[in-house]
């Protein structure tokens, strides 16, 4: 503690390590709330924003490519600020309603508002602010959600409660991209996936009540020791540097994989319906990735481990990704899909519980997986920084997925450095 530190609060429930498991309902209503959250990003990012980029980009001066990269960059920018800052203010909020639930009813109906607005965009300046301002809002409300786990739920019961969280994240990958495409238009799909984002959030901010910090006499933080607590020196918190370049490196890989979906089913693939196929490879990795996003979490919680799961997971994921840059063509990369899912399942809930593992302090929880949460949201911005000279310059798509490939194996690798987690 610094001078600029005021005195803590005395422990309390909303402090403490927790112990007592939780039950179904409650994580059955927190991984709808954050599945609803997935509707509100994934519907725009498969579909929705790829059809506006190509409808701008004609006399922009722009491709469709470029336009598409530079949008979803600035985005995933708002979000590298938005996800810790808004973790950071939820860890020191006194309401009535505890410190998460205020951020996750203003940061959903903050959403829903700016996916409205999106779907009004006449043009790419109005397209970056609407996506900017429902990374924004969502974030918000993401960063809440994450941290109500270790508040919640005790450390042996993680691995479960994150293969839950997995599982509600990537329906909610495929229930947006499923919106986007059938509502029958651009407008439409930002309008349900609005709705559903709200409506899937209801059921855990009206059933449960939250936890709530104790009101002290003095003020919980002052600006200078808010701002510079937001640095997680790597050298005091080595295992939490470790797995944060981990699920950098390994996003990054997936992120690569993503942005260009859409464009390499119709000018590699050739596939002859090409919005179609999207939906059809995030079905099929979906599916993949239910079977193995819980049974992973739960086989990691039995056997204490979290490491191996990590490694291995990555390794499948890195050779699927290569998979894509050999075999061009419709089978493989319903085969790719396939077993991307099969390694993401096991990784998005493993990693997850490792994260919570690591945490340094129990007040700084939401800050702390906000900066964690930077290592999703900075393969957004880096993603679209190298994916779009390799494909116009630099050898396509190809070279792209290989060098995707090689990113998702460093990051498998790495994970053997953190120590204080098996």
């Amino acid at each position: 503690m610094t001078a600029a530190d005021p005195p803590l609060p005395r422990p309390s429930e909303a402090l403490a390590e927790p112990v007592e498991r939780v039950g179904r309902g409650w994580t059955s209503a927190l991984s709808l709330a954050n599945g609803a959250i997935w509707v509100g990003w994934y519907g725009p990012l498969q579909i929705l924003l790829a059809s506006q980029a190509k409808d701008f980009a004609p006399g922009s001066g722009m491709s469709k490519e470029t336009m598409l990269a530079w949008v979803t960059g600035a985005g995933a920018v708002v979000s590298l600020v938005a996800n810790p800052l808004f973790g950071a203010l939820s860890d020191r909020t006194t309401a009535r309603r505890g410190r998460r639930t205020p951020w996750i009813v203003a940061g959903t109906a903050g959403g829903a508002l700016s996916l409205l607005l999106l779907a009004g965009a006449g043009g790419p300046w109005t397209m970056a602010l609407g996506w900017c301002l429902v990374q924004l809002t969502l974030n918000a409300a993401f960063a809440a959600v994450t941290a109500a786990v270790p508040d919640r739920v005790p450390r042996g019961q993680r691995g479960s409660v994150g293969g839950c969280l997995g599982a509600a994240q990537i329906l909610g990958v495929v229930g947006g991209t499923g919106l986007a495409t059938a509502a029958g238009g651009v407008g439409a799909g930002y309008a349900a996936c609005a709705v559903f984002t709200v409506v899937g959030v209801l059921p855990y901010v009206l059933a449960y009540e939250d936890l709530r910090l104790p009101v002290p006499a003095r003020p919980l933080w002052s600006w200078r020791a808010f701002l510079a607590g937001f640095w997680l020196s790597p050298r005091r918190h080595p295992d939490l540097g470790w797995a944060w370049l981990t699920r950098f490196l390994i996003n990054l890989s997936n992120s690569l994989v993503l942005l260009y979906l859409l464009y390499y089913l119709r000018d590699r693939v050739l596939h002859h319906d090409p919005e179609q196929g999207v939906l059809v490879l995030t079905a099929v990795n979906g599916v993949t990735l239910l079977a193995t996003v819980v049974v992973g979490g739960a086989w990691s919680d039995r056997v204490g481990r979290r490491k191996p799961f990590v490694l291995w997971s990555g390794v499948l994921m890195a050779a699927a990704t290569a998979a894509l840059s050999a075999w061009q063509t419709w089978p493989g990369a319903i085969l790719a899909a396939a077993v991307l899912g099969v390694g993401f399942g096991v990784f998005t809930s493993v990693d997850f519980a490792l994260m919570t593992d690591v945490l340094p302090k129990a007040l700084d929880r939401g800050k702390d997986l906000g900066v964690i949460n930077v290592a999703n949201a900075l393969p957004q911005v880096t993603a679209p920084a190298l994916a779009a000279p390799i494909v116009t310059h630099l050898g396509g798509y190809r070279v792209l997925y290989l060098v995707a490939a090689v990113i998702g194996l460093a990051g498998a690798v790495l994970v053997g450095r953190i120590r204080g987690v098996e």
